[in-house]
């Protein structure tokens, strides 16, 4: 019988003996592998929260009472408890269920989130909010020890220590956040109940007490009713009570009667609480347990074998910057490597093995890792931060003021620009064309392919400033782009791939691909395109521009970028400053809006980033010359 099929809110789980809990959770763990295995998904993070989850909302009063989320990526449990089990087939797909918590999804998530360390924040903003208007629930953030590696972290946990009020933290510990935790917060955590002086003190009088006579053994099960007292006295309790929380734990993340009983005695508090749970990323499926890095987001997956089902033959634009960056820095002793709790994801994995004392991972701490970097180029390293697009917005000052301001040789491998696809509006990187091309002194490019990524790194490292590479999430394509035989990459140079005279369409990395596959839909209809290869975002090869507005009056830009500011902005800037006059112009781009969850490709099809779209968007935009006789159909 199936337990999960009749639960349509927390108030179903509440009506449940406890005795059928541990049921309810091995199903939760059957449904969840089984739907992230055909879909992808992340995986590991929501295994290791299901009694913590099922624990929490048995207790609590939801969606009245609060419960935040850190980060999102472990809610997959809360949401088939909180009545989106028939919806849960939708996970990720396009006008399904996000992947994450969102406010328009259902009351019970109280707050989105998508990037870490944001809980404790938003939850001392609620609860000041909820005082301020006299009314009364329990807010609970849900944060994991990789989390705290975050600054914001600690500034909520101050700020709430200072006002006192009933906040109640579950720190869920399992020793990782993407890639292992890192830090010395990390080992602090981790270290003081299996460090040795705390198992030697309790090894050694346990042993002493078991060998006085007659009175050994009774006495030492006494003991062990002190063993909490003994544990405060080497806790992480310390570090918490000192920025004001009482402190609760460490207790099994996967005893569910426990967790319910501390969290019955928690939700009384009315002073800041925080509970330590000790859980197992992966908890119930083997090769999760395993490898939780790569279960971590993972794509689809046989559930009998852990093997992924997706083509896995080709590199991806990840790998290929690992791959290049540890055989440079064969060559270059200067090169050291940055991570923010992305090693895996990034392709640094192999850096890290081969070159373990120049690669650093400072945990979830993006501003930290950029001036970091600034630091060890102002002493002649060549230091190379790799990070996602969207967690680069993290360290947008530092990138201004620390790098950028002092003209420091610090390169941003920036890896999912662009469409990111099933992760939604938190992991689009949508936005970094935007808020890097206008900040002096960067070099700024982006690929067409593999080859050329490779070539950029190269130049970056040759380049005595700042530089930025964006590259696309996925794998490299079987039929790589060729651009002019022999043709060397310039600094600020781009290259026409096709020759044209009707119509310019100027293209920046990934859409390069698809903008020749709408050249060429455009030529069966007698229309020739000159198809541009701009690699370089600032600085823009104005005189091939220019070159190619005035030769064709019609100019059409391509970018998996916001349009606001972004790479066609730059392009219509260049024209318009150059004065020249009855060039008509037409940007492709995201518009106004953030980018929902979906696959890459269903999203670049909406928002006509693929070919068809492309060519719809040119022949729309050129349907005047046609009417004013200026273009034929006819070949000419």
């Amino acid at each position: 019988m199936s337990l999960l099929k009749e639960i349509r809110s927390p108030g179903d789980v509440k009506k449940l003996p406890r005795d059928e809990l541990p049921a309810l959770a091995e199903e939760l763990r059957r449904t969840i592998i089984g739907q992230v295995s055909s879909c992808g998904g992340h995986l590991a993070s929501s295994l290791g929260v299901i009694e913590v989850t099922i624990a929490l909302h048995y207790v609590l009063d939801t969606p009245s009472d609060k419960i935040i989320w850190d980060v999102g990526h472990q809610c997959y449990p809360h949401k088939l408890l909180t009545g989106r089990y028939g919806n849960f087939s939708t996970l990720r797909k396009y006008k399904g269920l996000s992947g994450f918590p969102r406010l328009d999804e259902s009351p019970y998530d109280a707050f989105g989130t998508g990037h870490s360390s944001t809980s404790i924040s938003a939850a001392v903003g609620m609860i000041e909010a909820r005082d301020k208007r006299g009314e009364w629930f329990k807010v609970v953030p849900v944060i994991g020890d990789g989390a705290l590696t975050s600054g914001l972290a600690f500034e909520g946990l101050n700020h709430a220590g200072q006002l006192g009020k009933d906040i109640m933290v579950v720190l869920n510990d399992n020793e990782m956040s993407i890639s292992r935790n890192v830090g010395a917060l990390s080992l602090y955590l981790s270290r003081i109940l299996s460090g040795d002086m705390y198992q030697m003190f309790k090894r050694e009088t346990k042993s002493f007490i078991e060998h006085i006579p007659k009175v050994g053994m009774p006495v030492s099960k006494m003991a062990q009713r002190t063993e909490e007292m003994l544990k405060r006295l080497f806790s992480p309790g310390i570090l918490f009570e000192e920025l004001g929380f009482d402190y609760i734990g460490p207790i099994d993340g996967h005893d569910t009667e426990a967790l319910i009983e501390t969290f019955k005695r928690a939700v009384t508090e009315t002073s800041p609480l925080l509970i330590h749970v000790i859980t197992k990323k992966g908890k119930g499926y083997k090769f999760s347990e395993e490898d939780p890095c790569i279960f971590h987001g993972v794509g689809p997956f046989d559930m009998d074998t852990g093997v992924a089902t997706s083509d896995t033959s080709l590199p991806t634009y990840s790998e290929v910057f690992g791959r290049t960056l540890t055989e440079l820095a064969r060559e270059d002793r200067s090169i050291v490597a940055i991570s923010a709790a992305m090693r895996e994801g990034t392709g640094l994995d192999r850096f890290a093995r081969k070159y373990p004392e120049r690669f650093y991972d400072v945990g979830i701490a993006e501003p930290h890792a950029v001036t970091f970097a600034a630091g060890l180029a102002s002493q002649g390293m060549r230091p190379v931060v790799a990070v996602y697009s969207t967690f680069l917005q993290r360290a947008y000052d530092e990138i201004l003021h620390d790098v950028c301001l002092q003209n420091l040789p610090v390169i941003f491998a920036i890896d999912r620009a662009g469409i990111v696809g099933e992760d939604g509006p938190t992991h689009q990187g949508l936005f970094d064309i935007s808020f890097l091309r206008h900040i002096p002194n960067l070099l700024f490019m982006a690929p067409k392919n593999a080859e050329e990524l490779k070539e950029m790194l190269r130049l970056a490292l040759t380049h005595k400033g700042p530089a930025a590479i964006r590259y696309p999430r996925g794998r490299v394509s079987r039929h790589p782009l060729q651009g002019p035989a022999g043709a060397e990459m310039e600094k600020g140079k781009a290259e026409i791939i096709l020759q044209g005279e009707d119509v310019a369409i100027i293209a920046v990395g990934h859409s390069v691909r698809p903008a020749l596959g709408a050249a060429a839909l455009l030529e069966r209809d007698g229309i020739r395109a000159c198809v541009v290869n701009a690699r370089f975002i600032k600085p823009l090869d104005e005189d091939l521009i220019l070159s190619a507005a005035e030769d064709t009056g019609h100019v059409v830009t391509v970018e998996e970028n916001i349009l606001a500011g972004g790479f066609g902005s730059a392009v219509m800037e260049c024209i318009g400053n150059a004065g020249l006059a009855g060039i008509r112009l037409r940007r492709i781009g995201v518009g106004d809006e953030f980018v929902e969850h979906g696959s890459q490709s269903v999203l670049r099809k909406k928002y006509g980033l693929d070919e068809e779209g492309i060519y719809r968007t040119c022949r729309a935009f050129l349907a005047p010359a046609f009417a004013d006789g200026i273009l034929s159909t006819e070949k000419k």
